[in-house]
């Protein structure tokens, strides 16, 4: 078997401990279902998860880098998971350098909790390590301690059978994070913030889902004048659901750049919202060329949090088949609709702001020159429940018209239209230009 103990840096108070492990075993998660939280330490049996994540050296190497942010103090490995434990007391990383009975027995007797109320005994028989203990006659230990101290080296030592109350993972995502100290500036919340970040980002992988947001609380200090409240918080959305802790963390700092405390603050606690399944992208025999830096979403999102979504536009069509109405300006970081299927005509490739009025000769229309029907009438009516407010009332946005595919000596290819059912007061318009 393959274990890991996650030892965590000592914690204020016993409280700050239990949220500490529990955001910790919450994350751990996404490398193994068999998470455990044993005393003040995590661990987790990873045998079957060795392929999945490119071998032993590679899933160490990222369960040490993403656990130092988390607070994560010494990352040990082992057969078993009191001796991953015992290891990461002693501050030994690698259980597997040497056999495991010879690396355990040189270790003190206090990597070991169940030998804490016997200590001051073993000592005054001359024990000092575990190996010392092993050497006493099994009878005489059983006789003279209890049944837990004999069990816990057996299981340490792979002798015996281990048994966990194993973590499950929730069905929501809400974490707590008390603060080492108060600050006073948003963009100081981040480095708390980013605990969170990732074990949600954890729980996610987990589930195989993404998040289209969060939201972000945090709690005044307590010594606060009255106007201050008790807190605040912040609702990040992403157009599309994700688990990218980084994308996260980019936008949170950009909103927190923008954001006044109005008290000192103590505590955080994040929520994840819009959870859905993420499908995930199929493997290949061949490798993949892989994906440096942001996606362009994922910097329009950004860019609008800086600047903000109103500044950030991009151009959506839409299901209308009237010429000006046929595309919309909405915020960048919004969800895209889907796509159009009622553009069945020509569409020309420029579009004038507003149609221009067109003279005639006789029923022909004239732009630079006689225009030359090419093809048409292409009939389009509708517009009857778009209704707007003008200085002179409420005005609709219905049309009744005939496009044409228009052609002029000088000009190209034009768009042109004809008012339908305008009696005298029909009239030609150009309305845009072929390329």
């Amino acid at each position: 078997m393959y274990w890991a103990a996650l030892l965590l840096d000592k914690p204020s108070d016993a409280a700050s401990l239990h949220d500490d492990l529990q955001g910790l075993a919450t994350w751990a998660l996404q490398w193994t279902p068999r998470v455990a939280i044993v005393d003040e330490a995590v661990v987790m049996e990873v045998e079957a998860s060795l392929r999945l994540f490119g071998g032993k050296r590679a899933l160490r190497e990222r369960i040490r880098t993403e656990g130092a942010e988390l607070g994560v103090a010494v990352a040990s490995w082992a057969s078993t998971s009191l001796a991953a434990l015992a290891f990461a007391r002693a501050g030994v990383e690698n259980g597997f350098a040497r056999p495991l009975t010879e690396g355990l027995d040189r270790l003190p007797l206090e990597v070991l909790s169940a030998s804490g109320p016997h200590r001051p005994t073993l000592a005054r028989l001359g024990c000092k390590t575990l190996g010392d203990v092993r050497k006493l006659p099994r009878g005489g230990v059983s006789r003279r301690f209890d049944k837990e101290l004999l069990t816990a080296l057996d299981q340490a030592y792979g002798l015996r059978p281990e048994a966990h109350a194993w973590v499950e993972l929730p069905e929501q995502f809400r974490a707590r994070l008390e603060l080492m100290s108060r600050v006073e500036l948003a963009a100081a919340m981040m480095f708390g913030v980013r605990r969170l970040i990732l074990q949600m980002c954890g729980w996610l992988a987990a589930r195989h889902s993404g998040a289209g947001g969060f939201v972000l609380r945090w709690a005044h200090d307590a010594m606060r004048s009255k106007s201050a409240g008790e807190g605040g918080q912040l609702t990040i959305r992403t157009g599309e659901p994700t688990r990218s802790a980084e994308h996260f963390s980019r936008l949170l700092n950009e909103h927190l750049a923008k954001t006044e405390l109005l008290a000192p603050v103590g505590d955080l606690e994040l929520e994840a919202v819009d959870v859905q399944a993420l499908e995930e992208t199929s493997g290949s025999l061949l490798p993949d060329t892989v994906r440096q830096g942001e996606t362009l979403r994922e910097v329009l999102e950004r860019i609008s949090a800086r600047l903000g979504p109103e500044r950030v536009l991009r151009p959506v069509v839409t299901e209308d088949h009237r010429l000006e109405w046929a595309q919309c300006w909405q915020p960048a970081a919004e969800k895209l609709p889907r796509e159009s299927s009622c553009l069945d005509v020509p569409q020309p490739s420029w579009v004038l702001p507003e149609p221009l009025k067109l003279a005639t000769r006789g029923p022909k229309p004239m732009y630079q020159g006689e225009l030359h029907l090419l093809a048409g009438p292409h009939r389009v009516e509708g517009g009857w429940w778009h209704r707007v407010q003008t200085p002179s009332g409420q005005d609709n946005r219905h049309v009744q018209r005939d496009y044409w595919v228009a052609l002029s000596e000088s000009a190209g290819v034009l768009w042109v239209f004809q008012e339908r059912l305008a009696d005298e007061d029909a009239a030609w318009y150009l309305h845009g230009i072929f390329a």
